[in-house]
């Protein structure tokens, strides 16, 4: 394990535990709504810890309180999710599940929330009280839904979040104002030909070729209809079409994401994408169905938390490793959701080794579990820092 840094006493003594509890849920990942044996370890650390648990809000997600009831709150929100990657790092805490595991950090998340709720736990005088959000189903954009029709956010006043970054190394954080990521959307085309003998393919319509032009046809609109500097990415992610291998498909489906950071043109793309699939899939002689179901709004931070974050992290880590992004993800995160309800903001936390680290969502996906201390002391030092900034302007 790489260590970058000195940690308090507290934090110090605890810290290989959580790294532990890291592994195991590391190895018992769970998908999207059933995080049912992770929330109840959640809450039974939480609960150990001396803070009020609510349970079962959004479905499988974790509430937990503490702090003066009255006054101001302020929240923190980890998910706490897998994804239907199988894992190929070869670690000894490796996936037990087959086809299932943590490649985006949400096991980090996790941990990195329960630090800071034992940091907490032993403040003496907390300013004012502190809500954490220990939020599933992120990876589906449906978790945060979930959770505000809960009232999840109910009086709070701000709400921070963490995401980890293979991009950045570990003792590292990456912070930006305003877009930190697009508006993404769900895309299923299915293409309706006809089908027919392998052996004849022009007395039938071959909805898989029909297909594979929809596929490349998009790719090559956007270039040349949308503008350039507007950028739209989409990406399929599943095919589903055909019976036997010699026959000619007659329905072929098309699953994907559309992402952009442009929300005026967001707001324009399914009707752009409605008309592109339906122009090329006439065009050969099929026809289409096009859905499109919008995932999440972008995640557009607070100016005031960011510079709250970044002076709190530059306290702990240096300036040099405190690093104001220039460019938005075109990843998408639910977080949005959230802060479309409470001002808040997100940063970008390292994990990359000496070696570096596999991209997000792959299967070799393998963080630096030195970034769980580091995590936990910026958004431990930052929440003081809010509660210490706010009750100081709100003193009578």
């Amino acid at each position: 394990m790489t260590v970058l840094m000195s940690y308090t006493n507290p934090l110090k003594e605890f810290l290989p535990e959580l790294i532990e509890l890291r592994r195991h849920l590391h190895a018992h990942p769970e998908l999207s709504g059933g995080e049912h044996q992770t929330a109840a370890l959640i809450a039974g650390e939480l609960r150990s810890y001396g803070w009020k648990v609510s349970e079962a809000i959004g479905r499988t997600g974790v509430l937990a309180e503490i702090g003066p009831s009255l006054g101001p709150m302020v929240g923190l929100r980890v998910d706490m999710d897998a994804l239907p990657v199988e894992e190929k790092t070869g670690l000894d805490c490796a996936s037990l599940r087959e086809g299932v595991m943590h490649a985006c950090g949400h096991d980090i998340h996790t941990c990195i929330g329960l630090g800071v709720a034992r940091l907490l736990a032993t403040e003496s005088n907390l300013l004012s009280g502190v809500r954490l959000l220990f939020q599933p189903a992120e990876e589906i954009a449906e978790g945060a839904r979930w959770m505000l029709k809960d009232g999840a956010v109910q009086g709070l006043e701000a709400l921070f979040g963490v995401h980890v970054s293979p991009e950045l190394s570990v003792g590292k954080i990456g912070l930006k104002s305003g877009s930190l990521t697009a508006a993404a959307g769900e895309l299923e085309i299915e293409v309706i030909g006809e089908g027919g003998h392998g052996a004849r393919p022009h007395e039938a319509v071959d909805a898989i070729w029909v297909a594979a032009r929809v596929i490349s046809g998009l790719q090559e609109a956007i270039s040349r209809r949308l503008d350039a500097l507007k950028p739209v990415v989409i990406s399929f992610g599943r095919i589903d079409g055909g019976r036997a291998f010699n026959v000619i498909a007659d329905r072929v489906k098309l699953f994907g994401t559309v992402r952009c950071l442009d929300l005026a043109l967001h707001e324009q793309l399914p009707s752009w994408l409605e008309e592109t699939v339906q122009q090329i899939s006439s065009s050969l002689g099929a026809k289409a169905v096009v859905r499109y179901r919008c995932i999440a709004p972008p995640v557009i931070n607070d100016q005031e938390l960011t510079n709250l974050v970044e002076r709190s992290a530059i306290a702990l880590l240096g300036s040099g490793n405190v690093i104001r992004l220039q460019q938005p993800s075109l990843g998408a995160e639910d977080f949005a959701e959230l802060i479309q309800e409470v001002p808040g903001t997100m940063f970008r936390l390292g994990v990359a080794g000496d070696k570096g680290c596999a991209p997000l969502h792959s299967g070799y996906f393998c963080p630096e579990e030195g970034c769980i201390g580091v995590g936990i002391q910026v958004l431990h030092a930052t929440l003081l820092k809010w509660m210490d900034e706010h009750s100081q302007t709100t003193d009578p």
